[in-house]
């Protein structure tokens, strides 16, 4: 599963201080998109039998071409969805089938909101505990 769940896409790190549901705003303006939140999809992280932590993902459908855009929360409070990641706050996966090309567009418009400090991408074999991701 995993291995068919990273086919053909890109990961995006993003440092941004705003919360969610600004930043999603803040993005759907930019780039004229409709992220939504589905709270179902959200990731729970049980690192103790008594504690639960869930991470907000925002979704969008790339229309005619079967792809989509997820954006993950990386951090609540001082938990982390990613602990190789921990720098970061936001992680914009793309999986289209020019995922590659759709990134670097991508981060050239990021790179121009004020309200962003880092947009880059970031290696898939990067990530360690990248199975926190399926959703």
């Amino acid at each position: 599963m995993q291995e068919n769940f990273f086919s053909d896409a890109v990961l995006i790190g993003i440092v941004c201080p705003l919360p969610p549901y600004r930043f999603s705003w803040l993005i759907n303006n930019t780039f004229d998109l409709n992220f939504t939140r589905e709270s179902e999809l959200d990731i729970c992280v049980q690192p103790a039998p008594d504690r639960q932590i869930f991470f907000p993902i925002y979704q969008y459908y790339i229309p005619l071409s079967g792809g989509r855009y997820l954006i993950y929360k990386l951090k609540n409070g001082k938990d982390f969805l990613l602990q190789e990641l921990r720098q970061l706050d936001y992680l914009w996966m793309i999986q289209s089938h020019n995922a590659d090309k759709d990134a670097e567009s991508i981060i050239q418009e990021l790179r121009h909101i004020n309200d962003l400090q880092l947009a880059q991408i970031i290696p898939l074999d990067r990530l360690k505990n990248k199975d926190n991701l399926l959703i």
